[in-house]
């Protein structure tokens, strides 16, 4: 039988020297809360309560970190049960998609994704065995046996877990009615929502026309105009507002920013309603439509993400086939500097506004994205994301940015993840490698212990309640 234990000083420095200090710095925050900002859990799991149905249902179908590396070792999506873009399932058996990932789980060695899920089966489940080919029916029955226990329920984890607040992100278009349903439940967990306008933002999503269209339905404004379209905009955000929402959320291919005259706005919104816009129109869209939420947003308080720099869908038949978000979404370059100028030359000494900048180009943390927030009141630095929410991914960050930005303009961390399950993990991972990197920084005697035990609180509880207006909300 092959074991596995998780290591007490995983992620720590070997130094002898430096490890003790990094063992200290965690014990501070280990126990700490989870502040969890932004992620992309369905608040249905919170609002109904439902046990999770299987273990290929909780732990692999939702999570395109591990689909994208089997994809890439020429595992079929449908052989994994992955739901396809029409809804079907061509493969209706959990245990064998179960099966052939267990079967492949080696190839995960060395990734993030193997640390989450490592401390998922070891803590969550109390498995000893190393997931394989043999151990695959014995995890598979295990999870779905803890899964129909009440401590298993969603309500029950995020309490067990120590979730202090939780974000979901949602469309302009949804109900919230999964939120509302928490609210007036007699349950104490938080779980707020966040503002993603993408689809009605974004003239190359998939039914741009339809989904402003149903913009102007729910809100009664006239959103074939520019004017009325904003007042859309305006409306549904004081709906998410009034529904617990500290945050807006924007995924665009880049960060380009514009500040047209409202005569040439109402010109390229015109453009785009139509049925075919051109990608220069569509890109200068975006960008506009940027300038103007961060104006709503000093009216409004809500805090503002930009998450740019990826090709996403990468591949246009696994799009076809199986739709958005399954893995074939890739980093790209991104140039900040010029992008941002006019939003920042309109708002960016504007201390009302507050912007979180991510980035999946790592080229720009020195470069360009920690000098501008070491100087703009407006911005801050979100933490290594996506293909970069690694322990050196993170070791990076910390390393290109700190000099420039220092700690404070950083929010902590956020987990940004569909899985559940791995929420807990990724908080761990991200403690441990702020610990490991302060206790380099007392041990080269750039800071002092007591220095450092303020920061490590600061960066895993206090930064991302302040960043998000937690506190006020």
């Amino acid at each position: 039988m092959v074991t596995q234990a998780l290591h007490p000083d995983r992620l720590f420095p070997s130094s002898s020297d430096v490890r003790p200090i990094a063992r200290r710095l965690y014990s501070l925050v280990s126990d700490l809360p989870i502040v969890s900002p932004h992620g992309h859990t369905d608040p249905r799991w919170f609002a109904e309560d439902a046990a999770f149905s299987n273990a290929t249902e909780l732990l692999l179908t939702p999570d395109h970190y591990l689909f994208r590396l089997l994809c890439s070792q020429g595992v079929n999506l449908d052989h994994l049960a992955v739901p396809r873009a029409d809804g079907s399932v061509r493969l209706d058996d959990a245990r064998e998609a179960w099966r052939l990932f267990a079967e492949n789980w080696f190839l995960f060695v060395g990734t993030p994704s193997r640390l989450w899920l490592d401390w998922v089966f070891e803590n969550v489940f109390g498995f000893s065995e190393i997931l394989s080919a043999g151990t695959a029916d014995k995890y598979f029955d295990a999870i779905n046996d803890k899964l129909a226990e009440d401590s298993f329920r969603p309500r029950a984890l995020f309490d067990r877990f120590n979730i202090e607040v939780l974000t979901t992100t949602e469309s302009p278009l949804d109900p919230l009615v999964h939120h509302k349903a928490i609210r007036e439940s007699e349950w104490g967990g938080r779980v707020l929502t966040a503002y993603r306008p993408d689809p009605t933002v974004d003239p190359e999503f998939e039914g741009f026309s339809e989904n402003v269209a149903r913009l102007g339905e729910l809100t009664g404004e006239d959103t074939e105009s520019w004017q009325g379209y904003l007042r859309a905009h305006r409306a549904r955000r004081e709906f998410f507002s009034e529904s617990g929402a500290t945050s807006t959320d924007h995924g665009h291919p880049t960060c380009r920013t514009a500040d047209l005259t409202e005569s040439q706005a109402q010109k390229l919104y015109a453009r785009v309603l139509q049925e075919a816009p051109s990608r220069d129109d569509a890109e200068l869209f975006r960008a506009q439509v940027l300038t103007e939420m961060a104006a709503m947003s000093i009216d409004d308080g809500l805090v503002m993400q930009i998450h740019p720099g990826s090709f996403r869908n990468h591949s246009a038949s696994m799009l076809q086939t199986f739709g958005r978000d399954k893995g074939f979404d890739i980093p790209s370059r991104t140039d900040y500097v010029h992008d941002l100028k006019p939003l920042l030359d309109k708002f960016g000494m504007d201390k009302r506004l507050s912007i979180i900048l991510f980035t999946l180009d790592e080229s720009s943390y020195s470069r360009e994205l920690a000098p501008l927030a070491g100087v703009y009141p407006t911005l801050k630095l979100g933490p290594s994301w996506w293909f970069h929410d690694s322990p050196e991914g993170m070791r990076r960050f910390r390393q290109m940015t700190t000099e420039s930005a220092g700690f404070y303009n950083t929010v902590g961390f956020n987990d940004d993840t569909r899985a559940f399950l791995s929420i807990p993990a990724r908080h761990d991972v991200a403690r441990r490698i702020d610990c490991a990197f302060l206790a380099e920084l007392v041990a080269d005697h750039r800071m002092n212990e007591d220095q450092a035990a303020d920061v490590v609180v600061q960066l895993a509880y206090d930064l991302p309640r302040k960043a998000y207006k937690l506190d006020a909300a």
